[in-house]
């Protein structure tokens, strides 16, 4: 009985992992990722300085659009630390409360980036099916208090798990199948019963990303309705176009993110490279593929970037 008791205290660190089998190349990926971060950093920080001294820009879909550069800016940073010490210095080493804040931010940032699309979602709801009740409806104030009210609901749902998982003790293994910490893989580390946590985080999961996509799936019905009544073909692509890029950001978004979660609590038996592949999909692609869809696809925005850069 005190073999059993000194193992549940054994682990005070957890050990991450890179890409198994591809050590040999870690360099290579390493300067891989670096770009991408740095792409992404430099991509989101452009498009908020762009948004932010250009009066012209100072419109709903832009101020949004300047919310999902912020969450996605903070989603880099909370996974560059444990990614690129693997791949750079072959740090594996990550401490129990140390690896609970990074599960933290990393879930809160992507519980806020689905609730900043579904504000988006409804802007171009608005925009398409109400036009002239546009700019009474998306008021500056009533912009701020709706981020506020999903970055305050984001936080209420995490705020939890750290403390839910820090009462276990962890004997069976402290070795995480990813380059960072994920409440999922976290909690099926642990000795005790995990019945909670994973009820809880599945209702969390419901709740927020869930009935998020769910509600973006309504509002592009709802769209797609009033798109098809129009009369001219020309309008009616018109108005299709200035959904592409809130568009292409939704499947960035939540095709990993879904099927990361799917392997996570049904696939125990899938490939751990897929599992591996689809998070680093889910982390690293949003945060570095927006600044570029929107830049490449909003010729406002892009006209903006480009009188700066060449001035």
């Amino acid at each position: 009985m005190s073999a059993v008791n000194y193992t549940k205290f054994n682990y005070t660190v957890f050990l991450l992992t890179g890409i198994p089998g591809q050590e040999d190349i870690y360099l290579w990926i390493s300067v891989l990722f670096c770009l991408m971060y740095l792409t992404s950093i430099v991509g989101n920080s452009v498009i908020l300085f762009i948004i932010k001294t250009d009066p012209s820009l100072h419109e709903p879909m832009y101020i949004f659009l300047s919310m999902l550069a912020i969450t996605d800016l903070g989603l880099s940073i909370a996974t560059i630390p444990t990614i690129l010490g693997i791949f750079l210095f072959n740090t594996r080493e990550i401490s129990l409360n140390a690896c609970f804040a990074q599960m933290f931010f990393i879930h809160s940032f992507s519980y806020i980036e689905s609730s900043v699309l579904l504000l988006m979602a409804f802007d171009r709801f608005v925009a398409i099916c109400n036009p002239l009740r546009y700019a009474s409806i998306l008021t500056l104030p009533r912009i701020a208090k709706m981020g506020l009210v999903f970055v305050i609901r984001s936080v209420a749902l995490i705020f939890p798990l750290p403390f839910l998982l820090k009462r276990f003790r962890y004997c069976r293994s402290n070795v995480l199948s990813h380059s960072y910490c994920l409440h999922q893989e976290v909690m099926k580390l642990a000795c005790s019963d995990i019945t909670v946590n994973s009820i809880y985080g599945f209702a969390i999961k419901l709740l927020a990303v869930g009935l998020d996509s769910l509600f973006i799936f309504v509002s592009y019905v709802m769209i797609l309705k009033t798109v098809l009544s129009i009369a001219s073909s020309m309008e009616c692509l018109k108005a299709l176009k200035t959904c592409g890029s809130h568009l292409c950001a939704v499947l960035l978004f939540y095709i990993p993110d879904i099927g990361l979660s799917v392997i996570h609590r049904f696939g125990n038996s899938s490939s751990l490279l897929l599992q591996i592949l689809l998070g680093y999909l889910s982390l690293l692609v949003p945060p570095l593929m927006n600044p570029i869809v929107y830049s490449v696809k909003s010729k406002h925005l892009r006209a903006r970037i480009i009188k700066v850069l060449f001035k």
